[in-house]
């Protein structure tokens, strides 16, 4: 007698752990910033409803095969798959999952990810998520089949039938309002998401995206008076450098001595944010956004509007007589986007013929991007004025190792541009993907000097700069709940240029005024205004 007892309190217990295994892989919640996870005990509406469907099953029809169970495990363990990606990707990149637009920039992601880190890492890693799925699979399939035994044990049944019901009520009476609404607290269903996911998909392909009508940019640029003209985005550079006190403290010398390095040269700076249309990624949205003035903040609207003839920026300063120029060191593949922006010369990754040591996911620096479009164009004799259109790639995340700055900018074009001990300092530093803070303000302040270096090496030469951050790094640095909003400085030696900015909201020196002068596809009017008449 006293072993049946036994044997009952253990059958009782590991259901038990089977209904709270099965709970919390569909409810458990992110550990903000990090990848990791864990559960707060709220309740699964799913779980309520699978286990009352069970019972039915198996009391009116007969109990589950092994081949349906393994299927239902399938199933649970889909749930626990997109409640994880649920949670986790607005902790790392600050907005919500979208399949229909982000599953088709894996393969270019893994392929960085391949060329960036050693092969051992990648293959740990690959063989690390294999592990995980499959234990995920073995632990789903064990509480599913625990669950199922249960629904035909009459003592059992009626005990996992008792709480299904109660749980399913509960939460019925929290949605018409009958109950209160976090007593008990019921998870967001997981099924919700993949709705969310098909609602997505069958918007994307039903064509229904409209696009609005470009802003008017009929500019002279009669105040550029041809001057050459830099549009650069800094990678992952947001408001949070400002907005978070510990980053702002240690970028506030940086600041500085860029200022510094900006009127010992004869120029002046105003500066402003602007909301970007993306946050954490996808820096090619920020890129059209700003060149078209169109709110660009999917990849739908951005393959549309690419399909059609629209003016850009880059046709402004093609019919003032400039030379357009795309210096893109982090292009590695074929850009068709290219074409849409009718530039006069793309410089990808491998024109730059780069040959001294890689850093990061695109191996060239910054500052050797500088030096070298001015070898390859900006340092020609004889030439038209130049538009230039510059994403930066050594703020990207995960920001480390930071390249050393190099002091003699006619180094940088040599097979050996920086000392070993430099390079050996820098290669000592390792990603801390759960602290990426300090890597992220280190790269900040290599982009600063940089900017400031090629200043002062520059000090003769007539341009104006247009710095902008393409979005916020990813939410892991950015912090919860931090907004959109990214940094605009202009630096140019033409008083009248800054004059108009500041007319238009735009701050002296380097630090904006917090408020926002409004979207990014709206600095677009602004700075065109800003260079000439415009009608």
């Amino acid at each position: 007698m006293e072993r049946r007892a036994d044997r009952r309190w253990r059958r009782w217990i590991s259901l038990l752990g089977a209904l709270v295994l099965l709970d919390a892989s569909v409810t458990f919640q992110n550990v903000w910033p990090t990848p990791a996870i864990r559960w707060t005990g709220e309740l699964s509406m799913e779980l309520a409803m699978g286990t009352l469907a069970l019972i039915a099953a198996c009391r009116w029809l007969e109990p589950p095969s092994r081949a349906v169970l393994r299927w239902l495990s399938v199933a649970w363990a889909l749930l626990v798959v997109g409640r994880y990606v649920d949670v986790t990707t607005p902790a790392l990149y600050g907005r919500e999952v979208n399949l229909y637009w982000d599953i088709r920039y894996i393969p270019d992601v893994a392929a960085m990810l391949v060329r960036a880190a050693p092969i051992w890492l990648v293959l740990a890693t690959v063989a690390a998520a294999v592990l995980v799925l499959l234990v995920t699979y073995g632990l789903m399939r064990w509480g599913v089949g625990r669950l199922a035994r249960a629904a035909v044990h009459p003592t059992e049944r009626h005990g996992i039938a008792v709480l299904a019901a109660a749980s399913a009520l509960l939460f019925v009476g929290q949605r018409v309002g009958a109950l209160p609404p976090d007593v008990p607290a019921f998870a967001v269903p997981v099924s919700h998401t993949y709705a969310r996911q098909v609602q997505l998909v069958v918007g994307a392909l039903s064509g229904t995206t409209s696009l609005a009508p470009s802003p008017s940019m009929n500019s002279d640029l009669a105040l550029l008076q041809g001057a050459d003209v830099l549009l650069v985005f800094i990678e992952s550079y947001g408001a949070v450098t400002y907005d978070q006190p510990a980053f702002a403290g240690r970028l506030a010398a940086d600041r500085t001595r860029l200022e510094m390095d900006i009127r010992a040269t004869g120029r002046d700076v105003v500066s402003a944010f602007v909301v970007s249309p993306t946050f954490g990624g996808s820096s090619w949205l920020a890129h059209i956004t700003l060149m078209s003035g169109i709110d660009v903040r999917n990849p739908d609207t951005n393959a549309l509007l690419m399909t059609q003839n629209r003016e850009t920026l880059v046709g402004t300063f093609a019919r003032n007589g400039y030379r357009t120029i795309a210096s893109m060191p982090g292009l590695w593949y074929p850009w068709p986007e290219g074409t849409f922006y009718k530039f006069d010369e793309i410089y990808g990754g491998q024109r730059f013929d780069y040959n001294g040591p890689p850093f990061g996911w695109w191996d060239i620096p910054d500052q050797v991007a500088f030096a070298k479009l001015d070898e390859l164009e900006t340092n020609k004799p004889s030439r038209a004025p130049l538009f230039v259109f510059f994403p930066t790639i050594s703020t990207h995340t995960p920001f480390t190792p930071t390249p050393p700055y190099q002091a003699d900018w006619q180094r940088l074009l040599k097979p050996h541009p920086f000392d070993r001990e430099d390079l050996a300092r820098s290669y000592d530093e390792v990603p801390d993907w759960l602290n990426l803070g300090p890597g992220y303000v280190k790269a900040v302040s290599y982009s600063y000097r940089t900017i400031g270096g090629y200043l002062r090496a520059r000090a003769s030469r007539d341009f104006v700069m247009i710095l902008v951050g393409d979005h916020q790094p990813p939410a892991a640095v950015s912090g919860e709940g931090a907004p959109w909003d990214v940094p605009v400085h202009v630096i140019t030696s033409r008083r009248e240029v800054l004059d108009r900015l500041a007319a238009r909201g735009f701050q002296p020196g380097l630090t904006p005024e917090r408020a926002a002068i409004g979207p990014m596809h709206q600095l677009l009017p602004i700075l065109l205004s800003s260079f000439g008449s415009t009608n």
